[in-house]
């Protein structure tokens, strides 16, 4: 069963020398796996639920609505993936909080 937040995979799916753009986490897989382990331990009913994936070339960008909280509106979230070799060698995202009120009614996700 494949969980948010899940560490114990990381190796199958990501290369060990891993470039991460968001400055939360470290690069390489261990850094990956530190993060993925202490955000699992201060969010451990996170959801993340993809809303759209789209591929272009060696690219993979994923429009995902996570949830941190149970009842919260949650973020808005693309994620963007290189792959190289079958791997993720690569990892940039951006986050957008979801509001309570939008000056249109066509929504985030």
């Amino acid at each position: 069963m494949l969980r948010p937040l899940d560490a114990s995979r990381v190796d199958e799916f990501f290369a060990q020398d891993y470039i991460q753009h968001n400055p939360m986490a470290a690069s390489g897989a261990a850094g990956l796996k530190a993060f993925l382990e202490w955000a699992r331990e201060h969010s451990p009913h996170a959801e993340h639920r993809v809303k759209r994936i789209f591929v272009d070339g060696d690219f993979v960008i994923a429009h995902v609505h996570v949830i941190i909280h149970p009842g919260d509106r949650g973020n808005a979230v693309i994620d963007i993936f290189r792959i190289e070799n079958g791997k993720v060698a690569e990892h940039w995202d951006s986050a957008q909080e979801i509001p309570a009120q939008a000056a249109n009614a066509n929504g985030m996700l």
